[in-house]
């Protein structure tokens, strides 16, 4: 793809084992997030907001171009070569039959939930030094429903969708200016039955 041009952004379907192993690595995770904030990034760069050596952060560049993740934007050389996203989002599937699929499935969970818990301990040491406006509009929901597999889907599917409303917001130019990069996690799963059956 030659300079300048950007890549047609898509949500990508992913079910290959290999392909969620190759992202079920801590700094990956943060690689993607990094480049989702700042845009096209070098190896340089990534290393310094990251903490990491430039070395490092080229390797696992080109693991997750691999992978499909990201690619060379097309311009620069060496270090100085600026990597972009391949897709706004990715949606993983690992189906039950297929045993590899579901272990490399179930490490990847792992890597977002730790990365998105540790997120929230950030935040609540730190959130002190947040404007009350901020404090007061963040938040943590628990709640115990009981729902179908289709009823679990679909607020899946809801959830997702509300998300989605926001994802884009730098591309048509529209993040307001006192918007701040939230980030926000969501999960469902069922519960070990209490011994009455509840």
């Amino acid at each position: 793809m030659s300079g300048g041009q950007q890549p047609e952004r898509r949500t990508r379907q992913i079910s290959d084992p290999q392909t969620m192993r190759a992202l079920a690595h801590p700094v990956r995770l943060a690689l993607l997030d990094l480049i989702r904030r700042e845009g096209d990034i070098t190896a340089t760069r990534a290393a310094e907001a990251l903490g990491e050596s430039p070395g490092n952060m080229s390797w696992h560049l080109q693991t997750l171009a691999k992978y499909g993740f990201v690619e060379e934007s097309g311009e620069g050389k060496g270090r100085s070569r600026p990597w972009r996203l391949l897709s706004d989002s990715n949606r993983f599937t690992a189906s039950d039959n297929d045993p590899v699929a579901s272990t490399a499935g179930i490490a990847l969970a792992r890597q977002v939930l730790d990365r998105s818990v540790e997120g929230q301990h950030q935040w609540l040491a730190a959130s002190h030094a947040y404007p009350a406006d901020w404090r007061d509009s963040a938040f943590l929901s628990d709640s115990l429903a009981y729902v179908t597999p289709e009823e679990m889907r679909q607020l899946s599917e809801d959830i997702v969708e509300i998300f989605r409303r926001y994802d884009d917001r730098d591309a048509r130019g529209e993040r307001p200016a006192d918007a701040l990069p939230v980030r926000m996690t969501a999960f469902g799963h069922p519960l070990p039955l209490t011994p009455s059956g509840n």
